[in-house]
């Protein structure tokens, strides 16, 4: 084996560990993330909402709202009491956390910065193409 298939060795089992590590750690933070775009959306929809529809109309899109409210409230309950136990962080996200860092720092040092972006984008990408062909709702 010459030192580039021991660089694609070592680039691969890299890029897995980050894929892992990431996608685990994503579980975590995405929802804070959710929670703040939710929010905004909301905002948004009660500014639009505000004084524009007739009061027949009012009532029922202000159920609506109330219920996206609702959900917002459920998920950001889900989202704290996953990610914290009481008062203290969850030690799962500290470690993925730590693990993550350490990852990136080890790709930086064995394979360079460049090779970090591109494993990062690499990552975005499949996530997004993951994203695209659900079919969920």
């Amino acid at each position: 084996m010459d030192n580039q298939d021991v660089r694609n060795l070592k680039k691969r089992y890299l890029l897995w560990l980050y894929k892992t590590t990431k996608e685990a750690f994503d579980k975590f933070e995405r929802k804070f993330t959710q929670i703040d775009i939710d929010k905004d959306i909301l905002q948004e929809m009660e500014n639009t909402l505000l004084g524009s529809y007739l009061p027949h109309e009012k009532a029922e899109l202000e159920k609506m709202v109330n219920k996206f409210q609702e959900y917002i409230a459920a998920k950001e309950k889900t989202c704290l009491e996953l990610k914290y136990q009481g008062v203290r962080t969850n030690p799962e996200f500290i470690f993925l956390d730590v693990k993550l860092n350490a990852i990136e720092k080890l790709i930086n040092k064995e394979l360079g910065r460049r090779a970090l972006a591109e494993i990062k984008a690499l990552y975005e990408e499949e996530m997004t193409k993951r994203i695209l062909k659900s079919t969920d709702h």
